[in-house]
């Protein structure tokens, strides 16, 4: 029976809006992942037969199918194809389900899975575009009467749970103690490789703030309700960055002479309401687990992605994980959320934690906008 094994994981480190990657262009600064990615695994390019890419908001130099204007940029063969996909957040970690499906299905032996934002050059919600309408249509408006917005989102689960604002800081300076830790002890190394740029190498994500305190986030602005909880502090930061993984399978890897890093064990995807929007990484794990035939106690390690403090805590809370076992070396709100490329960087840092500490067993989700989450598990081999 075919599997799927991912054989390199890597990313970009991950650049803060107008820092050290936003004088890249989008296309080369895949291209420059996709180019690491093959030296990393040791793949004879000529071997890989597609690349699925991530990428939300597909306007200006994000356009064209930027999964195919980037195989084209790294210097690749024109023979490998390109396709790029939009499932909002979890547009990377999407990616690589497609990715597995393809190579357990037999219609391709060895895929590139990945993606890329860069939040800098293309803002985020640019590709609504001006004067040409909106995705909320009189039909959903019917349904919904207000246009979804993840920062009210946010504020409801907040309210909801009952989580304070002090809670939501708290968890935010954790994330970023725990991305500090994992810089100076060098844990993100092995993922990371250096970005050229036109002012020079980028090597180190530039999100991670020392020394903050709840004081200091309790004076920032409550953007999304006026007398709300969540701020620019206790929210994942804008982002540039990019990343990639080698997905084959196990007799395909042993012929080629490929080392599997990791098995995909199960996937599954959730979806709940819109409006409230992000808290359907909750069903989404309950399902995974379910259908992989595992316990979540049987799962060692948890990386869940911190659009909002909100969310992960509402995880914790539903799920009975502790926090311990979870965003080890720190998620979002301390390292950055470059949208397309979000998946594939927390599933390179899943990986990486996973063959560090030893787990049998990793499992990733994440919040997507209108109202979804995947889930994934990973085996360690």
């Amino acid at each position: 029976m075919r599997d799927a094994v991912i054989c390199a994981a890597i990313r970009t480190p991950v650049g803060k809006r107008n820092g050290g990657l936003s004088g890249v262009h989008a296309v080369d600064l895949s291209a420059q992942t996709l180019q690491a990615l093959a030296e990393r695994s040791g793949i004879d390019i000529t071997q890989i037969e597609d690349v699925i890419w991530g990428c939300v908001s597909q306007v200006g130099e994000q356009t064209n199918d930027i999964a195919r204007q980037s195989v084209l940029a790294a210097g690749w063969p024109e023979s490998i194809t390109g396709v790029t996909v939009d499932r909002q957040c979890g547009s990377s970690q999407q990616a690589l389900v497609f990715a597995a499906s393809s190579v357990i299905a037999g219609y391709n032996d060895v895929v590139v899975a990945g993606g890329v934002e860069s939040m800098s050059r293309v803002p985020m919600g640019s590709s609504k575009g001006v004067d040409v309408g909106t995705p909320n249509s009189p039909l959903f408006m019917d349904r919904y009467k207000v246009a979804p917005n993840q920062g009210i989102g946010a504020e409801m689960i907040a309210e909801q749970q009952g989580f304070s604002r002090t809670q939501l800081d708290e968890f935010a300076i954790r994330s970023h103690e725990k991305a500090a830790k994992a810089q100076d002890s060098g844990a993100f190394e092995s993922q990371l490789f250096p970005v050229e740029t036109p002012d020079g190498i980028v090597k180190a994500d530039e999100g991670v703030r020392r020394g903050s305190t709840v004081e200091k986030l309790g004076t920032l602005p409550t953007p999304f309700k006026a007398d709300g909880v969540i701020s620019a502090g206790n929210a994942s930061q804008i982002s540039d960055g990019s990343s990639a993984m080698l997905v084959t399978t196990s007799e395909k890897a042993k012929e080629l002479g490929l080392t599997p890093l990791v098995r995909v064990h199960s996937t599954a995807l959730a979806g709940s309401n819109p409006i409230i929007m992000l808290d359907a990484p909750v069903p989404a794990t309950e399902k995974v687990i379910a259908r992989s035939g595992l316990k979540i106690e049987d799962i060692d390690i948890f990386e869940v992605n911190e659009a909002f403090a909100s969310v992960p805590l509402l995880w914790l809370k539903k799920l009975g994980v502790s926090e311990d076992k979870m965003n080890v070396n720190g998620g979002a709100i301390a390292l950055g959320h470059p949208l397309g490329g979000s998946g594939g960087r927390l599933m390179a840092t899943l990986i990486h934690a996973m063959i560090d500490g030893g787990a049998k067993y990793g499992l990733q989700t994440m919040c997507e906008g209108g109202g979804q989450a995947n889930a994934t598990i990973l085996e360690r081999l």
